[in-house]
């Protein structure tokens, strides 16, 4: 069941994601729905700048992954949006979620529904464009309901 995390104004949403940069563990994924222009990438911008990344966070709609392991902890962001399934098994996402060859850090993905499979546990992100508001939704799943009265404490 989504928890209504509420409508937030470009700055407000911001300032939500910076916060979770400050405070989400290493092992944290995020998974991100929204239509094109919804806020995916702007949530992720912020939530590095709360990790302390100073390098630019840009889509990696034709790169598919960045990695900004500068940050307290690693950030890992992908974005599937041209990816089929098994486009996206190629990569194997499941290493970073889990930690496997990499240092375990914070995972965005945008564009999830392309996951063959989702990782057991995670935050998923529903965000909505509104006008010049977002709306946003939040669903925990499995040890990440844990981290639900940090996320959802504004």
């Amino acid at each position: 069941m989504a928890n209504e995390v509420g409508v937030f104004t470009l700055a407000e949403l911001q300032a939500l994601a910076h916060r979770w940069g400050q405070h989400l563990p290493s092992g944290t994924t995020l998974l991100l729905v929204g239509a094109l222009g919804a806020g995916k990438t702007t949530f992720v911008q912020a939530l590095g700048a709360g990790l302390g990344i100073t390098d630019v966070i840009q889509s990696p709609t034709f790169t598919l992954l960045q990695e900004y392991p500068e940050g307290r902890v690693p950030l890992y962001h992908f974005d599937l949006y041209r990816l089929s399934a098994a486009d996206v098994s190629e990569l194997a996402p499941q290493r970073y979620w889990y930690g496997e060859e990499v240092e375990l850090g914070i995972v965005a993905i945008e564009w999830p529904d392309r996951l063959p499979q989702w990782p057991t546990d995670y935050l998923k992100l529903e965000l909505q464009r509104q006008g010049d508001r977002t709306h946003l939704a939040l669903t925990a799943v499995g040890a990440a309901t844990a981290l639900l009265p940090m996320c959802l404490n504004r």
